[in-house]
């Protein structure tokens, strides 16, 4: 704006002074403040001169102070920057049984809102830069690199991930990046999406745990609200929470007092309400609607379904936790 002012005033009172036109004085007030000086114009009149004069020293000044606290501006913004991803490749490095989101697209962001409601620590990896000022306001750990380097994966720590997230929008680099992925951490659990479906067994092959296809899952969701509007509104209501119900996976460990009790005789049922939809045991076997003569073994996974609350105490007796099996009992 300074400098503005400073070439509108000095085009103006060179063409009032010296009867230029306003292009001419344009140009004399440019080679002024930028101190190029051509010489094929002058000021010739009495006032024309005082006028340069002080022109020059206000001119050229206002020029080099607007330049100067341009470069400082910049200059601390790119330290700021380089200070900050300093500080967040510093806390991504000692983060531990992580997820990696690779990719804050449209399938993306919904699996970060999804995250953000949980207490699983979590890193978003993404080129975009308007997508990453977004994530940054949010306050989310963000990687501002190309998730199908080895060492963007690498930064993010993927040898010590839980697990890893391929949302890319191409198929192609969602395959290199599970490829990737798998060769730096053969234990990772990968989730890849599918934009198109004979993608899908490209991606279990490239290592791919399981593989979502957006547009799939869509057409049978809309199948199901159409024949059966009844199971898709009980479908939508519970992914909405609007029943405050939800699905857990709970994996019953060494010290859990359930291993060798039969369904019924736990309090899975009678006391937290909670309906255990399938076990999954250790040889891969599932157990789909378990009856309440089912026995939980060591290792089982169960996959139920019930209040925030009863599922939080299911995983505490499912730890071993016995104050938890105490206050359930009550």
């Amino acid at each position: 704006a300074a400098v503005g002012a400073a070439i509108a005033t000095g085009t103006v009172v060179f063409h009032l002074l010296e009867g230029w036109s306003i292009t001419d004085s344009l140009y004399v007030t440019a080679q002024t403040v930028t101190t190029v000086g051509y010489g094929d114009l002058a000021p010739r009149t009495f006032s024309g001169r005082v006028f340069a004069i002080v022109f020059m020293m206000v001119g050229v000044g206002v020029v080099l102070y607007a330049l100067t606290s341009t470069v400082q501006s910049i200059v601390q913004s790119e330290m700021l920057s380089t200070l900050g991803q300093l500080r967040e490749s510093r806390k991504m490095s000692k983060l531990r049984d992580h997820f990696i989101i690779c990719g804050a697209g449209r399938v993306g962001s919904h699996l970060i809102r999804g995250l953000k409601g949980t207490d699983d620590p979590f890193i978003v990896i993404e080129s975009d830069r308007r997508k990453v000022e977004e994530l940054m306001d949010q306050g989310i750990a963000v990687l501002v690199r190309d998730a199908t380097l080895e060492e963007s994966l690498r930064e993010a720590g993927v040898e010590h991930a839980r697990g890893l997230a391929a949302c890319l929008p191409d198929d192609a680099d969602n395959v290199y990046v599970v490829l990737t992925a798998r060769d730096l951490n053969p234990d990772l659990h990968i989730v890849a999406r599918a934009a198109e479906e004979q993608a899908e067994s490209k991606l279990i092959r490239a290592g791919a745990n399981r593989v979502v296809a957006p547009t799939i899952i869509g057409g049978h969701r809309m199948a199901m609200a159409l024949i059966k509007p009844a199971v898709g509104d009980f479908l939508d209501s519970v992914t909405a929470n609007d029943l405050e119900l939800g699905f857990e996976q709970v994996e019953v460990e060494a010290e859990s007092r359930l291993i060798g009790r039969k369904l019924r005789e736990t309090v899975i049922r009678s006391e937290l309400n909670i309906v255990v939809v399938s076990i999954r045991r250790n040889d891969g076997k599932v157990i789909f609607n378990p009856s309440g003569e089912t026995q939980i073994l060591n290792g089982d996974m169960l996959v139920a379904i019930g209040s925030a609350e009863s599922l939080r105490r299911l995983n505490d007796l499912a730890r071993g936790h016995a104050m938890a099996e105490s206050n359930a009992s009550k």
